[in-house]
């Protein structure tokens, strides 16, 4: 199963992405987890301990990789570089495994604007496309609010791409627009998941703004969360049981519609 993962910062995307990578870890899936968030946070929640933090290399940050790659030098214009640079083994050499789960930090580009000719981001476009294409764990890709990793080809081999909004006009606004651009290139299954639901109200909320559109999840606010951020330990630990609960009816129901492989099939919650 390949997934992405994205909505407003601060809706709780990475909570996500790390509960269902460490959930499937705990199953005996082989499970790559991709940080391609700018802001990454993804490994906290996931809960690596420190010495484990100091072994996660950025790939965007790995100047002599990126040269060797695409023949050219970072941060200098005008130069010609490879397309197609070969990246398959990037993750088995920069991954840092975890809890049955292996950790892939993507970084951003640092340089230029939104979607740069640059070496530095052609080779993760690469590398994306690599993953999703050609690689058989189970992946999980914590994506920034937006799409910007995803071209089209490498957007029809993600099974489905979870949207996660909490209840506020910005967090809908910015749903709206990542649901949009992921129609635009390809992806058929988008699921939404509301997240820091705290009552009837904010449940009616977030379903009125998308009247045709079904959850996938609830997920209730959690103090619990919070907790785990602050003491850099797993979000998965932390979680009350009816919390996890929630969490394993949403990769429950992944599961399922992989299995049958029904496009644009919307589970009601």
């Amino acid at each position: 199963m390949k997934l992405a993962v994205s909505g407003k910062g601060g809706t709780g995307k990475t909570t996500l992405a790390a509960v269902l990578a460490l959930l499937m870890g705990q199953r005996g899936r082989k499970v790559l987890a991709v940080d391609a968030d700018p802001d990454a946070n993804l490994a906290g929640c996931l809960g690596l301990p420190p010495f484990k933090m100091q072994q996660v290399q950025t790939v965007a940050h790995q100047a002599r990789l990126i040269e060797e790659r695409t023949g050219a030098q970072v941060r200098q214009y005008g130069q010609m570089f490879k397309l197609n640079p070969r990246v398959e083994d990037i993750a088995g050499t920069y991954a840092v495994e975890h809890a049955g789960v292996a950790l892939l930090v993507l970084g951003a580009v640092e340089q230029g604007g939104d979607g740069c000719a640059c070496p530095e981001s052609v080779l993760l476009r690469a590398l994306v496309a690599d993953l999703v294409l050609r690689r058989d764990d189970a992946l999980i890709m914590d994506m920034e609010a937006g799409v910007e990793h995803l071209g089209r080809a490498t957007a029809q081999g993600v099974d489905a791409m979870l949207v996660v909004v909490e209840p506020g006009h910005a967090a809908i606004d910015c749903a709206r627009r990542v649901m949009r651009m992921a129609a635009d290139i390809g992806v058929t299954q988008l699921h939404l998941v509301a997240n820091k639901v705290a009552s009837n109200e904010d449940e009616a909320f977030v379903r009125a703004a998308f009247p045709e559109q079904s959850l996938l999840g609830i997920i209730p606010w959690s103090s619990e969360i919070i907790q785990a951020d602050r003491s850099q330990s797993s979000v998965l630990q932390a979680l009350p049981a009816t919390t996890a609960a929630r969490f394993e009816l949403i990769l429950a129901q992944l599961d399922t519609l992989a299995a049958r492989g029904v496009e644009g099939s919307q589970p009601v919650v």
